[in-house]
């Protein structure tokens, strides 16, 4: 494969409920609208977008289990996304997630506490180191900073052979921020890093700590981005009709990988991620149905 973006981080398999009426409540029936089962994960999804907007993508990061292979193969077969360098082990489950929606409400069940503990205190990762050569030969990268050191790794090769990539989540000190082309920076990273702390205060860290652009989100509100240097900028989301939040962040890092590897200015970057997020919400589910490069330009005019 050809000309090509990387992503690197989380490929599972996802079983999600759209439930009809409201959002689950104690001792209370919910009638299920519509249940799928398809290939996910922040890197697996990321990669479905990019394909959608006419990208030819390569992927690495996790093991796939013998629960989840058959679909994984299955449901990348027809897309522009090269999953050859992943690796297929058979005598491991494979990590799913399991996610309840309602409205604009989501809950993510699944074992990532377990997965995690188990690599931490056995050493026994279930996830691929970055392969230098698939990076080399990238024009942009997506990387994930959830596999510890290996995530690192992808962004030294990236550094190394003048690849820009995006990453999202990660703390305004850590390698992989500071050589970020974009850094993304949620809601849920701020909760899991910087628990109490505001986006207005992390805000001037993220930027004096990196070289790229920051872009802090802020769910359907007004955002911050900007560089070392400058005022943060506010961007107002589209609006659209929401009919499942799932994942919305992975396609604002999609839509920022795709703007990247484009040379779009830092504007311009903004406000296709955002456009790209706001029609991934418009349906259930997204990847199935993956935003295209005519429903972002028609939302963005």
């Amino acid at each position: 494969m050809d000309n090509y973006l990387y992503c690197y981080g989380m490929i599972a398999v996802s079983s999600s409920f759209l439930l009809e009426g409201g959002f689950l409540k104690p001792d209370e029936y919910s009638e299920i609208k519509a249940h799928y089962r398809f290939a996910g994960g922040e890197t697996g999804t990321c990669a479905t977008v990019l394909a959608s907007l006419g990208e030819n993508v390569k992927i690495d990061g996790t093991y796939i289990g013998y629960n989840t292979a058959l679909l994984i193969r299955d449901f990348y077969k027809n897309k522009t996304v090269d999953i050859n360098s992943l690796h297929f082990d058979y005598n491991y489950e494979g990590m799913e997630d399991y996610v309840i929606i309602a409205n604009d409400i989501r809950s993510p069940m699944g074992t990532f506490g377990k997965f995690y503990s188990e690599a931490y205190n056995s050493g026994v990762r279930l996830w691929n180191k970055p392969k230098e050569e698939d990076i080399a030969n990238c024009k942009a990268a997506a990387i994930d900073d959830f596999f510890w050191d290996d995530s690192e790794l992808a962004a030294k090769y990236c550094v190394k052979h003048g690849k820009p990539y995006v990453t999202i989540d990660c703390t305004y000190d850590s390698y992989i921020h500071r050589h970020s082309a974009v850094s993304v920076i949620s809601g849920e990273g701020i909760e899991n890093n910087y628990k109490g702390k505001t986006r207005e205060e992390l805000f001037p860290l993220f930027c004096e700590n990196s070289g790229g652009l920051t872009i802090i989100t802020n769910g359907g509100k007004p955002f911050m981005y900007g560089r070392k240097g400058e005022s943060p900028k506010i961007f107002e989301p589209y609006k659209t009709n929401v009919v499942s939040t799932l994942g919305a962040g992975d396609s604002f890092k999609a839509g920022c990988t795709y703007a990247l590897s484009k040379g779009f200015g830092d504007d311009e970057l903004v406000r296709f991620a955002s456009a790209c997020a706001a029609v991934a919400i418009s349906r259930y589910p997204l990847q199935l149905d993956p935003p295209t490069l005519s429903e972002i330009e028609k939302l963005m005019k």
